[in-house]
């Protein structure tokens, strides 16, 4: 029975990770979320100056957090397999330990991806800086358009 519990808790806390993923936002310019869809919006052009590697995080940190509890859970599950009485004990506290900082490092990458930071100079002469993911290559001299709408522009091939 207390491998039946044991698993169970081990199952819930990935499933809750891997759940949890999904719910971050990107800044792809090919993603577009339902209040964004059918809204007119502006469209200028210009020519891309420079193109930049970045990387975007999510600010909230929930990643780390959801990531270091769920390494914690699985880590002392997995701890106090090791041993009996005061050695299963340990190894509780050693796994969660150990599934804490495994988590957090995990969680942290989960809040990164690739971006682009695109120069672009308008037809009008002004200079534009977009951020968003790197989902597209873009080169310095291509024509390309920027769209713009509900606080969101992003850069697209022309």
């Amino acid at each position: 029975m207390n491998t039946l519990i044991r698993t169970s808790t081990l199952a819930v806390a990935a499933s809750g990770v891997l759940l949890l993923q999904g719910c971050f936002p990107t800044s792809s310019a090919s993603i577009y979320n339902r209040g964004q869809a059918q809204r007119e919006q502006i469209v200028r052009m210009g020519v891309v100056e420079s193109v930049r590697e970045v990387v975007i995080r999510d600010d909230q940190g929930a990643s780390s957090n959801v990531g270091g509890l769920a390494g914690v859970a699985v880590g002392t599950i997995a701890g106090s397999n090791v041993g009996g009485g005061k050695g299963s004990t340990i190894g509780a506290i050693a796994g969660g330990l150990g599934g804490l900082v495994a988590g957090s490092v995990l969680g942290r990458k989960l809040e990164e991806s690739k971006g682009l930071e695109i120069t672009v100079k308008m037809d009008s002469g002004e200079l534009r800086a977009i951020t968003q993911e790197a989902d597209e290559a873009f080169k310095p001299g291509e024509r390309v358009r920027l769209i713009s709408g509900s606080g969101v522009t992003r850069v697209t091939h022309y």
